[in-house]
């Protein structure tokens, strides 16, 4: 059975930090709260606070400054390129794609899928597992839901290497055709077998990049569970030591 696990406090609150950020609250060149202001908004303790800002601070979003503080960096360019990665999901074309499909199969709907895909708990639904790999390491698992009915008649549950991209075989199968995506980015600790596929240590968290693709009628009819190991996202900074 698989629980869904929260995510640690420091995560939570570099998300609220990192929202802040992204809405303007927080704006660019200045200066963040305090670690004690932080304590006191949020009721976290210091070393909660202190692990939060070096979390956004590894990932670009702040800096320290000497003689200033914390100063905000703003939305670093790499996280573009994370929010890309869902739609890739629709695209992807496994057959030539680096990287391998780990599990075909019909699966109880997991929670966070339920709601987008507009099922009810513990409805059956099909899913497709990929690893992606670079150089051998695995970058990125990908976990797509199909509601049954849907893949009846096509060749998604196929344990072969689906060519072309899932989209492109349900509009072709299925006569129905993708309209928009939306997607829900959040940070949260694996489920055991993700951590195993991703290689990750106990408690490193994954950035989950959850894609919903819906017609124009707002049906979903794809949801992907895009995960990336949060200790693999590499940012490079250049200071002048004093």
């Amino acid at each position: 059975m698989a629980y869904e696990v929260e995510a640690p406090k420091y995560v939570r609150l570099a998300q609220t930090i990192q929202q802040r950020i992204e809405d303007g609250t927080y704006p660019p060149g200045t200066r963040v709260p305090s670690e004690n202001q932080l304590v006191q908004s949020f009721g976290m303790s210091r070393p909660t606070v202190v692990r939060a800002l070096e979390l956004l601070k590894r990932d670009g979003w702040l800096e320290s400054r000497q003689g200033y503080g914390t100063i905000v960096r703003g939305r670093p360019a790499g996280v573009e390129q994370k929010d890309r990665r869902g739609s890739e999901a629709l695209a992807r074309d496994e057959s030539r794609a680096a990287g391998r499909l780990v599990e075909v199969g019909r699966v109880s709907v997991p929670a966070r899928v339920a709601s987008a895909l507009g099922l009810p708990k513990r409805a059956k639904v099909l899913m497709r597992r990929f690893l992606v790999e670079e150089d051998g390491e695995p970058v990125e698992l990908v976990s797509s839901y199909f509601p049954a009915g849907l893949a009846d008649g096509t060749e998604l549950e196929s344990a072969d290497p689906l060519s072309g991209g899932t989209r492109a075989h349900i509009e072709a199968r299925k006569k129905v055709r993708f309209d928009h995506v939306t997607e829900r980015v959040s940070a949260r600790l694996p489920e055991h077998e993700e951590a195993e596929l991703l290689e990750l240590p106990e408690g490193v968290p994954v950035l989950s990049v959850l894609v919903i693709a819906c017609d124009a009628s707002g049906q979903a009819l794809q949801v992907s569970d895009v995960l990336l190991p949060a200790d693999r996202q590499e940012l490079e900074d250049t200071y002048r030591l004093s």
